[in-house]
């Protein structure tokens, strides 16, 4: 018998089930087909088999980390949400996806993780409080600069050089952008129908980010709640697909106390090798930076002792 598809994804938060944009839309197809996967939500990457996250292990072993090669495979498994789409549905869905990626896109990235208010209080702040020791000092500053070359390569070589002038002319387009999403929905429940599709996988998961944090500078979310029937489009998804999952605060870090979690086995071993390895790296950088340096003790010691002492440098005021 086959190993069953395990998919590694970020924990869930602000009432949603993972706070991440890729994690949140490869679950939420997941749910729309049915797809047997065990999930497991964890918020420290380096567990997941690829290192990044969202990850799949399929039933042979393979790992694919890319969010539209793992929809692929569960498309390649008869899980198919598109199944049923006509080919001018079908060209619809690539349109409005090559939409989101460049006028959507680039903002929740900017709101999120650009933005000093929000990044502070929202995304930092949840990073840090759900990350294990010492992965929550510098991780999420790690990620943020990784979202800030992102956004350049989604910018490209029309990117303004006045930084209020790029952020003007991004967020008018993604206003543009929730407008025509609107527009497109109507009063259906679902983008072609009754039943999703993969677009609505994603632009779910664009949307129920925008609308569930609490953010502090808000001005797209200011318009997407003005925006009724896209708003009771995700309440209406999230109540269907995930009525028991989300929560508000980051996830506790103690071991839980159900042996069915579906945490990854050997939590303990793994939280202290993690403790260890921040440990070593902490001692590396402070033996090459010169911090602390290793002496040889004075040949005065007594005969036929031998000892390493560690002297530490005091900085100058």
């Amino acid at each position: 018998m086959a190993a069953p598809m395990e998919l590694f994804c970020w924990s869930g938060g602000w009432g949603l089930p993972s706070v991440d944009l890729d994690s949140l839309a490869v679950l939420t197809y997941a749910r729309f087909t049915g797809a047997p996967l065990k999930v497991h939500k964890i918020t420290n990457p380096w567990r997941s088999p690829s290192g990044t996250l969202p990850a799949l292990r399929t039933s042979h072993g393979e790992v694919i980390s890319v969010p539209h090669k793992i929809i692929t495979h569960l498309r390649k498994e008869k899980y198919n949400a598109d199944y049923d789409l006509s080919a001018r549905q079908g060209a619809d869905t690539l349109a409005f996806m090559s939409l989101l990626e460049e006028k959507l896109l680039p903002v929740l990235i900017h709101t999120f993780w650009i933005d000093a208010k929000n990044y502070v209080e929202v995304t930092r702040k949840w990073y840090a409080e759900a990350m294990p020791f010492p992965l929550n000092f510098f991780l999420p500053g790690r990620m943020q600069r990784q979202y800030m070359e992102r956004l350049q390569l989604l910018c490209g070589e029309h990117r303004p050089e006045d930084e209020e002038e790029l952020e003007k002319e991004l967020y008018q387009e993604a206003r543009e952008c929730l407008t025509l999403l609107s527009q497109r929905l109507g009063s259906q429940k679902f983008f072609f129908g009754d039943a999703p599709a993969s677009l609505d996988a994603f632009v779910f998961s664009y949307l129920a980010l925008l609308q569930q944090a609490k953010l502090p500078n808000g001005k797209l979310q200011a318009h997407l709640r003005g925006l009724h029937n896209l708003c009771a489009y995700c309440t209406h998804i999230l109540s269907l697909y995930f009525p028991w999952e989300g929560a508000e605060a980051p996830p506790p870090r103690q071991t839980p106390a159900n042996p069915e979690s579906e945490e990854e086995p050997h939590r303990r071993r793994n939280q202290i090798l993690t403790v260890l390895a921040g440990l070593a790296a902490m001692a590396g950088y402070a033996l090459l930076s010169g911090i602390v340096s290793i002496q040889r003790a004075p040949s005065a010691r007594a005969p036929g002792t031998q000892a390493l002492g560690i002297a530490e440098e005091d900085e100058e005021e």
